[in-house]
């Protein structure tokens, strides 16, 4: 294959521009509406009833309604293996260290403290067996959802049994749905960020969801259409020829990669080595640890079980699908040097969109979980 310099430099750029924000893609088509179901009609008692005071599910005190102006705080409890962690007691108090509020963890791990008033609390979560964990000082304001970072506890020495009961299919969903909704400026999808530093991991299901709904958002669709263009007009691949016909075998080319690159490095690569294909935000440290982290996050990966290790999903997807890529350009640009230079953009072009990540993003994008806000 022969390359000049001002191919390559337009090559880079264009894969650059492409690459970066197809990471960032999320899908806008079909997402499921949540309906309520309608609530059944009662007749009146044959006598007055006497009051009742109804207490919630999740809690030991009076649920009541949720008045205009009360606050809430949910959360999640998980074991050192990252499985949901099934009654273990929570206990919310107020700053002046009265009890408010107790509850168990469902059988999702989940538990939720709905009507709080205005106030700064302290959690702790207790489970037989298990260390105790007390949280940091959290204000509230008037009208605030509070998404509190996942809760890990570890077995405490002895030999007690804890009864685990792993629903992972209602975490990886609630991932989903979390990511699904992050969009830069409500626009341009931002789910491949993740800002809970101990979010739970994606199933391969969950994976394989995101990847295909990214690839056709409308979005990524636009992107590969400026793409195509740019490469018509300095007529790059000048025997995919010129007009209509040319600009369709340009556009057919890029979202061919696009596709190959987000569903192997993200679902299907993930999948197989039980990686995280999401940026953990950091959001904590000197500006050159963080730039440090997000250039690294390109080749240093989490796995599903929480631990850090190489990046084989993204370096194997790219340098993949830059192969493939051989099978439909021109026969007189295919070769090596193609799949060198097409993973090594991608690498590239992989590291600047984790830096936007981790110093722009976040304060342009919408529906980012209150209460996150990176590692620890």
């Amino acid at each position: 294959m022969v390359l000049n310099f001002r191919w390559l430099k337009l090559l880079l750029a264009s894969s650059s521009v492409l690459l970066i924000f197809s990471s960032f893609t999320t899908p806008a088509a079909s997402a499921q509406a949540i309906v309520s179901a309608p609530a059944e009609d009662r007749g009146l008692p044959d006598a007055p009833q006497p009051a009742q005071n109804p207490i919630s599910p999740l809690t030991d005190s009076p649920a009541g309604s949720a008045q205009s102006g009360t606050a809430s705080i949910t959360g999640t409890v998980l074991d050192t293996n990252r499985d949901v962690l099934q009654g273990a007691r929570v206990t919310v108090r107020a700053q002046s260290g009265s009890v408010i509020r107790s509850a168990q963890s469902g059988n999702d791990g989940q538990f939720a403290f709905p009507g709080l008033p205005p106030d700064v609390y302290k959690l702790t979560v207790t489970a037989p067996g298990m260390s105790t964990f007390t949280s940091a000082d959290i204000a509230i304001q008037q009208g605030e959802a509070r998404i509190l970072p996942t809760v890990t506890l570890a077995v405490s020495g002895g030999s007690t049994t804890v009864t685990v009961n792993g629903n992972k299919e209602q975490l990886a969903e609630q991932q989903l749905h979390i990511a699904l909704h992050q969009r830069i400026g409500g626009v341009i999808p931002n789910f491949y960020s993740t800002y809970d530093w101990n979010a739970p991991p994606m199933l391969a299901k969950q994976k394989f969801q995101l990847s295909l709904r990214s690839i056709f958002d409308p979005v990524s669709f636009l992107t590969v259409a400026g793409l195509a263009g740019a490469e018509q007009y300095k007529n790059v691949f000048p025997a995919y020829g010129s007009g209509i016909e040319g600009y369709g075998k340009r556009y057919g080319a890029a979202f061919a990669n696009h596709v190959s690159s987000s569903l192997l490095s993200r679902a299907v690569y993930p999948a197989i080595f039980h990686q995280d294909p999401r940026y953990f935000y950091k959001g904590k440290g000197s500006i050159g640890s963080r730039a440090l982290y997000a250039v690294s996050a390109t080749v240093i990966t989490r796995g599903d079980d929480g631990q850090w290790k190489p990046n084989y999903s993204h370096l194997l997807g790219s340098f993949s699908a830059a192969a493939i890529s051989n099978l439909y350009y021109p026969a007189s640009d295919r070769g090596a040097s193609l799949v060198l230079f097409n993973g090594l953009a991608s690498t590239g072009a992989d590291a600047v969109a984790n830096l936007i990540r981790e110093f722009v993003l976040k304060q342009i994008t919408s529906h980012v979980p209150n209460g996150v806000n990176g590692e620890p």
